[in-house]
């Protein structure tokens, strides 16, 4: 695939390449952004493009720079070359790896030793508030769509696991938000990063620890290790149920989100198939929520 410079490249590429970078291939798997792979003299770049809907989505670029530049420092993300100040758009270097795989347990080891030192850094003044994030979500759904309804009988069942993380006693950390399978990338040398910080804020470590569980989709025993290695420690029923509460709340927002995309689409296969995605989802949650009492 060929693109103009112009289609790609920031007019303000001197401010952080001595030569003018070439495009080797873009970047298909970010579902809310245009990623490319750069060639800029024998660096290997990838170039971010935000979302024109970032303020629907409320990402907040101002945080993740601050996150990124924490997590640089301790070399525990892509090589941080550029944040553009006025946040159209992010440059770093090109990690070659793959997705962290966590069929076995020193996969799970290796993800609790990074949370351990995501969680490390100072916190960011950036909350990840959830029923902020939530209301935030739902100024950007269209009241018209098929799935609002069903959106909003979920929030009533949802709601139990918000309060319950209310009472949780726990010191905000810097969490990532985001850590799926696409975004924990072991290198050639086996050093595990995490990519893709556009969700960081501060809040509950157990936060991050619900989406690995969700995105691994952990069994209970898998949970229970990932939630020893991580606290040092034995686990108990309270933690179990702690976890199993964010688990509930990242499942919910997870919707939510794809429900901003297919509000916020204008090509038709694309709101299609969010909206498919959202039908799927909806359904397993509630099956879920059924089977745990919520």
């Amino acid at each position: 695939m060929t693109l103009p410079p112009a289609d790609f490249l920031p007019a303000d590429w001197p401010l952080w390449s001595t030569s003018q970078p070439t495009l080797l291939k873009p970047l298909t798997l970010g579902l809310t952004n245009r990623s490319f792979l750069l060639a800029a003299g024998e660096d290997r770049l990838v170039l971010r493009l935000n979302s024109p809907i970032s303020d629907a989505l409320d990402l907040n670029r101002p945080a993740e720079a601050e996150a990124l530049h924490l997590a640089d420092t301790e070399g525990l993300c892509a090589p941080l070359v550029y944040c553009d100040p006025e946040y159209r758009y992010l440059v770093t270097r090109y990690i070659s790896g793959t997705p962290l795989t966590l069929a076995e347990n020193t996969g799970i080891a290796q993800i609790a030793q990074l949370l351990q030192d995501i969680h490390r850094l100072p916190p960011i003044a950036a909350q990840l508030d959830i029923e902020q994030k939530i209301a935030s979500y739902w100024t950007s759904i269209n009241t018209d769509d098929a799935f609002f309804e069903s959106l909003r009988t979920l929030q009533r069942r949802v709601q139990s696991s918000i309060v319950a993380t209310r009472n949780c006693a726990s010191s905000p950390a810097l969490c990532h938000n985001d850590l799926l399978a696409d975004n924990l990338l072991i290198s050639e040398s086996g050093r595990l990063y995490a990519i893709d910080w556009e969700y960081a804020a501060s809040g509950d470590p157990f936060y991050d620890l619900a989406v690995i569980a969700e995105g691994y989709d952990l069994d209970s025993a898998q949970q229970s290790h990932l939630l020893q290695q991580y606290l040092a420690q034995p686990v108990d029923n309270e933690e179990m149920a702690r976890l199993d509460h964010w688990r509930v709340i990242y499942r919910y927002l997870s919707i939510l989100w794809y429900a901003v995309q297919a509000s916020n689409s204008d090509d038709h296969a694309e709101k299609q198939n969010f909206s498919a995605v959202l039908r799927r989802e909806i359904e397993a949650i509630r099956k879920a929520l059924s089977r745990s009492g919520h």
